[in-house]
Protein backbone atom coordinates (compact mmCIF):
# COMPACT_ATOMS: atom_id res chain seq x y z
CA UNK A 1 0.00 0.00 0.00
CA UNK A 2 1.20 3.39 -0.86
CA UNK A 3 1.99 6.18 1.56
CA UNK A 4 1.48 8.75 -0.07
CA UNK A 5 -1.98 10.10 -0.03
CA UNK A 6 -3.94 11.40 -2.98
CA UNK A 7 -4.50 15.61 -3.60
CA UNK A 8 -8.31 16.60 -4.40
CA UNK A 9 -10.08 19.68 -4.33
CA UNK A 10 -13.29 20.84 -2.74
CA UNK A 11 -14.91 23.19 -4.50
CA UNK A 12 -17.10 25.39 -1.93
CA UNK A 13 -20.35 27.88 -2.60
CA UNK A 14 -20.37 29.80 0.55
CA UNK A 15 -22.21 32.94 1.54
CA UNK A 16 -19.88 35.73 1.40
CA UNK A 17 -19.68 38.30 4.74
CA UNK A 18 -17.07 38.03 7.16
CA UNK A 19 -16.11 35.09 9.11
CA UNK A 20 -16.70 32.76 6.94
CA UNK A 21 -13.28 31.73 5.75
CA UNK A 22 -12.88 31.67 9.74
CA UNK A 23 -15.60 28.84 10.40
CA UNK A 24 -14.50 26.41 7.55
CA UNK A 25 -10.81 26.97 8.23
CA UNK A 26 -11.54 26.41 11.92
CA UNK A 27 -13.18 23.33 11.28
CA UNK A 28 -10.53 21.81 9.57
CA UNK A 29 -7.83 23.35 12.05
CA UNK A 30 -9.80 21.83 14.81
CA UNK A 31 -9.46 18.42 13.61
CA UNK A 32 -6.02 18.68 12.90
CA UNK A 33 -6.66 18.37 8.94
CA UNK A 34 -4.23 20.19 7.22
CA UNK A 35 -5.74 22.83 3.98
CA UNK A 36 -2.58 22.50 1.33
CA UNK A 37 -4.06 25.22 -0.55
CA UNK A 38 -6.91 27.82 -0.67
CA UNK A 39 -8.32 30.20 -3.06
CA UNK A 40 -11.63 32.32 -2.77
CA UNK A 41 -13.30 34.81 -5.12
CA UNK A 42 -16.76 36.53 -5.08
CA UNK A 43 -18.55 35.49 -7.54
CA UNK A 44 -21.07 37.98 -9.76
CA UNK A 45 -23.60 39.45 -7.27
CA UNK A 46 -21.05 39.20 -4.42
CA UNK A 47 -23.43 37.30 -2.19
CA UNK A 48 -21.72 34.45 -2.39
CA UNK A 49 -18.24 33.54 -2.99
CA UNK A 50 -16.39 30.16 -3.73
CA UNK A 51 -14.21 28.80 -2.14
CA UNK A 52 -11.34 26.09 -4.00
CA UNK A 53 -9.54 24.19 -1.07
CA UNK A 54 -6.57 21.98 -2.09
CA UNK A 55 -6.68 18.77 0.82
CA UNK A 56 -5.43 15.49 1.32
CA UNK A 57 -7.74 12.07 -0.04
CA UNK A 58 -7.25 10.76 3.05
CA UNK A 59 -9.75 8.32 5.64
CA UNK A 60 -10.88 11.77 7.38
CA UNK A 61 -12.27 13.58 4.69
CA UNK A 62 -15.67 11.80 4.31
CA UNK A 63 -16.31 13.44 7.74
CA UNK A 64 -14.69 16.64 7.07
CA UNK A 65 -17.11 16.88 4.02
CA UNK A 66 -20.03 16.08 6.55
CA UNK A 67 -19.24 18.70 9.01
CA UNK A 68 -18.68 21.33 6.27
CA UNK A 69 -21.90 20.90 4.65
CA UNK A 70 -23.41 21.45 8.24
CA UNK A 71 -22.53 24.62 8.33
CA UNK A 72 -24.79 27.17 7.97
CA UNK A 73 -22.95 29.66 5.49
CA UNK A 74 -22.00 26.63 2.84
CA UNK A 75 -24.37 26.17 0.16
CA UNK A 76 -22.95 23.83 -1.62
CA UNK A 77 -19.74 21.30 -1.92
CA UNK A 78 -18.12 19.62 -4.74
CA UNK A 79 -15.32 17.65 -4.65
CA UNK A 80 -12.78 16.55 -7.45
CA UNK A 81 -9.48 15.36 -8.27
CA UNK A 82 -9.04 18.27 -11.00
CA UNK A 83 -6.11 20.17 -9.47
CA UNK A 84 -5.14 22.28 -12.08
CA UNK A 85 -5.61 25.62 -10.95
CA UNK A 86 -3.58 24.65 -7.94
CA UNK A 87 -1.02 23.14 -10.41
CA UNK A 88 -1.22 26.73 -12.51
CA UNK A 89 -0.84 28.31 -9.32
CA UNK A 90 2.45 26.40 -8.17
CA UNK A 91 3.83 27.55 -11.51
CA UNK A 92 3.64 31.02 -10.97
CA UNK A 93 5.45 30.66 -7.97
CA UNK A 94 8.41 29.48 -9.82
CA UNK A 95 8.74 32.72 -11.58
Amino acid sequence: MSSITKQIVLTLTVANHPGVMTHICGLFARRAFNVEGILCLPLNDSSFSRIWLLVKDDERLPQMLSQIEKLEDVQAVVKTDDCKIFMQLAELQKI
